[in-house]
This record gives structure tokens, C-alpha cells and sequence, in this order.
């Protein structure tokens, strides 16, 4: 998975532009809106705002465009993916079809994830239960955008 492909969305970028603005106020040091969405466009290695509010809107075009992978959520089938940024293979062990057209699927992992990014903690899951819709990823997301659970095809 490239780096590009972990790009969160336009309105994630968004959020961490103002995050970014109220911290910087808060050390007396004001920004404009803008200057926080260039600030944070040259942080994602892009020259400015709108080269970056670009690649991450064909990123989301493309994490649209995923093919309908719900045909494979039965239990006992293998998986791999991204569980909170970290990879993994594992088993599924339990799937239920939601109303709302998303599954709630239980997945064993082969080996257990840490899901803590300090160096002097982690937590170590190796079972978890988590919404997906039809293409394999969740519609909830980490703080930078990328997704909890993202299923590969």
C-alpha cells in the first residue's frame, strides 16, 4: 500500500488544518485558515492546497470505486488487510448482515496487532468485531482519515 492510498479525505485534511491553527493559537502563534491547509499540504509532500485537496479527492474517487468484495465474508474464510494502520491475516469468524447494506464481521487474527504507535506501550489485539461495508472497509477512521479496517480483495 502506498502512501498515497492512506491519504485521508478532503474534510479530514480539513480537520487537521483547524487542529493545527487552534494549536498554534494556543502558543500565541496565529494562522489563517489558509496557511494551515498550505502548512498541512506541504506536510503530505505536496506543493500546495489545491495539488493536494486534488490527489486526495481521486484517492476518495478511488476508495469509491471498490469492487463489492461482501460475496467473500463467510465464516472460516481468510482475510488480510489493515486493522488501525497495521497489516494482518486472519480468519473470519462471524459475519451479520446489517440493515443498513454494511456487515459487522469478527475477525481471529493469525497473529496479534498492536495497536498502540508509542514505543514504550502497546496493546496487543489478536480478536476483533468491526463494521465494514460491501468493499471491505469501514466507514469509521482514525484520526488522520485512513479507515480501522480495511479489507484487501
Amino acid at each position: 500500500m502506498n502512501i498515497t492510498s492512506q491519504l485521508p479525505d478532503a474534510a479530514s485534511l480539513k480537520q487537521q488544518a483547524k487542529r493545527l491553527r487552534s494549536h498554534l493559537a494556543a502558543q500565541g502563534r496565529d494562522i489563517s485558515h489558509s496557511a494551515a491547509l498550505e502548512t498541512l499540504a506541504h506536510q503530505h509532500g505536496y506543493r500546495d492546497w489545491n495539488t493536494l485537496s486534488a490527489a486526495a479527492a481521486e484517492v476518495e474517487r478511488g476508495r469509491n470505486e471498490r469492487a463489492d468484495m461482501s460475496a467473500q465474508f463467510q465464516v472460516g474464510g481468510w482475510v488480510r488487510g489493515a486493522y488501525l494502520g497495521q497489516p494482518f491475516t486472519g480468519e473470519i469468524l462471524g459475519v451479520q448482515a446489517l440493515s443498513n447494506g454494511q456487515y459487522r464481521l469478527t475477525l481471529h487474527f493469525d497473529d496479534p496487532v498492536d495497536v498502540v504507535e508509542f514505543d514504550s506501550f502497546s496493546a496487543f489485539r489478536q480478536r476483533v468485531t468491526a463494521i465494514v461495508r460491501p468493499d471491505g472497509v469501514s466507514p469509521k477512521k482514525r484520526s488522520d482519515g485512513t479507515p480501522h479496517l480495511s479489507l484487501e480483495g
